[in-house]
């Protein structure tokens, strides 16, 4: 949608999530009112046709008697003898069943993420001392660490610095253009007349010491230069997480097949 504002992964994800929910507000709109509500409201005559359309759904419409409970009474029987043992069992278990899954599904995309750090962070250049002098950069630059390194007319043109930190290092008569740096950082670093034109390098990536002397930053780029390509770890996050999901089904389906036959508390 143009250069001012990009449509991250996120935020397909939260409007994937939310697709059910609008659905489900669409259906509850042919949904009849509950009979509770209209006798309250003191709309009796349609409180009792929704009883009447409960009573024929249930009882087949074969002429038995309508038995109006209390919701309280019926609730109260799940915690008395016989049912109470029961109840605190199937309670225990869908506490720990509904704990683990949805906790499994809030914690596999820290795990992921943190694994992910781990093998990235395991696989770093380090470059030590080095000396580069009338070089141009015009690719991306990966996961490397530069340590008291020299840069005299060196060009950076038209490329990405990602998640690399150059600490200790002076760059001399140095041309930036058209870099964006995701990740990266320049700790205790030192810039002598060094030009800096469309850039997203400021205040915030020049750390820890950093000295800017005789430099220039004119047009500098504004807002998050990230792009999914640039975290492409949260597309691992989503699709495990979706794979979880889909993994349920299969379960699903075939306890709704054998639930009749093999009972409900063996299939659950």
């Amino acid at each position: 949608m143009g250069s001012a504002y990009q449509f991250h992964s996120w935020r397909v994800f939260v409007v994937v999530c939310a697709l059910p929910c609008v659905c489900a507000v669409v259906a509850l709109t042919f949904m009849p009112e509950s009979p509770r509500y209209y006798l309250e409201v003191g709309k009796h005559d349609e409180g009792w046709m929704i009883l009447k359309q409960i009573h024929d759904a249930n009882m087949r419409a074969r002429g038995q008697p309508e038995k109006v409970f209390t919701i309280y009474l019926n609730l109260m029987k799940c915690f008395n003898y016989p049912m109470k043992e029961n109840m605190m069992r199937l309670a225990t278990v869908w506490f720990t069943l509904s704990f683990g899954y949805y906790g499994l599904s809030v914690w596999f995309p820290d795990v992921i993420k943190h694994l992910q750090t781990d093998e990235y962070a395991s696989k770093v250049q380090i470059h030590i001392n080095e000396r580069i002098e009338g070089f141009t950069f015009n690719f991306t630059l990966e996961n490397q660490i530069h340590r008291n390194g020299i840069f005299i007319h060196d060009q950076f043109v038209n490329m990405k610095l990602k998640s690399v930190t150059f600490i200790d290092s002076t760059f001399r008569n140095c041309y930036f253009d058209d870099v964006t740096s995701v990740g990266s950082l320049f700790k205790n670093c030192t810039f002598i007349e060094t030009y800096f034109f469309n850039t997203d390098i400021d205040e915030s990536k020049l750390v820890e010491g950093t000295e800017v002397i005789n430099s220039t930053f004119t047009h500098n780029k504004t807002g998050c230069q990230m792009t999914f390509d640039d975290d492409y770890s949260a597309y691992w996050v989503y699709f495990i997480n979706f794979l979880g999901t889909l993994a349920v089904l299969p379960g699903n389906i075939v306890s709704a097949l054998l639930m009749d036959k093999i009972g409900r508390l063996s299939m659950l």
